[in-house]
């Protein structure tokens, strides 16, 4: 195949973003680890799945950033994973080294991809990887909304017996406990979810998409999540190889828009060939713009938080 994708992290998220890439034919895959034997192992498995699963991708597992030189997309998951109790904030200082020598080799091998941060906590990863790249704000691009939003759209699903792909939603903000759903801008089969729902049953469906991620955290009580991180990473990449230009909720780099500065924060975007090629402008009442403000807030103490531990 003629493109290449890097997922760095070999543990569930990032062989679950292999497969999915691999099974998609989307590019070649090299799959990174540390753990010598992990990535070579996987790559294999999923190798002797192609005949199967009728792929032709090519798949590479390795402990080195050579075989990644020349990739179009670069997909970092590499990290600590949170644990029951445990923040996405929690992460920070761990993480912060760990992201910070990935993409000192990345730019070394790959100085033209395009990074899809998915390591937590994801809004402050995504501050790392720009600094230590250097990249323009496009080629640096952090997998959030697509996550939290696919999340609000199983849950309208299941509320109202209704097929996930009639339903769309709209999630922005941090990645965390302050992101910002929007019932205004979900929908099913066009129909504002507002008109299907009360609002006690809207704002339970809100609350539970906030703590998704801590659900599922709860329950697997060793892990997190994984088989939804690694979909909507492998969305975005698809929509930037094929050039697709979707508009996804991604964490971007936001230079004054809805009235943010210097912060990488969950808006609507344009996803092509050069990464982010438009962020997308709502309208937001004045309580959606507190909320995101809010959620902004808590991005920028914890960059703040880094800055004082640098």
């Amino acid at each position: 195949m003629n493109q290449k994708v890097t997922v760095v992290g070999a543990g569930n998220v990032g062989a679950t973003a292999a497969q999915r890439l691999a099974e998609k034919e989307l590019a070649d895959v090299v799959l990174i680890d540390v753990v010598e034997g992990v990535p070579q192992g996987k790559s294999l498995d999923l190798a002797q799945a192609a005949p199967i699963e009728k792929h032709d991708a090519h798949l590479t597992g390795t402990n080195t950033y050579e075989a990644s030189a020349g990739s179009d997309i670069v997909i970092i998951t590499a990290g600590l994973p949170r644990k029951p109790g445990m923040s996405r904030d929690d992460l920070l200082t761990a993480n912060r080294g760990i992201v910070k020598n990935v993409v000192g080799q990345i730019v070394r091998y790959s100085p033209d991809a395009v990074l899809i941060i998915v390591s937590n906590p994801l809004d402050a990863m995504c501050h790392v990887a720009m600094e230590e790249s250097g990249f323009p704000k496009n080629r640096v691009i952090g997998m959030a909304g697509v996550l939290d939003s696919a999340r609000f759209r199983a849950f309208i699903a299941m509320e109202l017996t209704v097929s996930v792909e009639n339903v769309h939603a709209m999630v922005l903000g941090g990645h965390g406990d302050t992101m910002v759903p929007l019932p205004r801008f979900s929908t099913v089969a066009g129909i504002p979810i507002t008109e299907w729902m009360t609002p006690e049953r809207i704002e339970a469906l809100v609350a539970r998409t906030r703590s998704g991620g801590a659900e599922i955290v709860g329950l697997l009580k060793t892990g997190s999540a994984y088989y939804a991180p690694a979909s909507a990473a492998v969305e975005m990449a698809e929509s930037i190889l094929r050039d697709k230009k979707k508009i996804l909720p991604c964490a971007a780099y936001l230079e004054g828009e809805y009235g943010i500065a210097g912060l990488f924060v969950g808006v609507p975007v344009k996803l092509g060939k050069n990464g982010i090629e438009e962020i997308i402008s709502l309208r937001l009442t004045p309580q959606e713009q507190k909320d995101l403000e809010k959620s902004a807030a808590a991005v920028r103490e914890l960059v703040d938080a880094m800055k004082e531990t640098a």
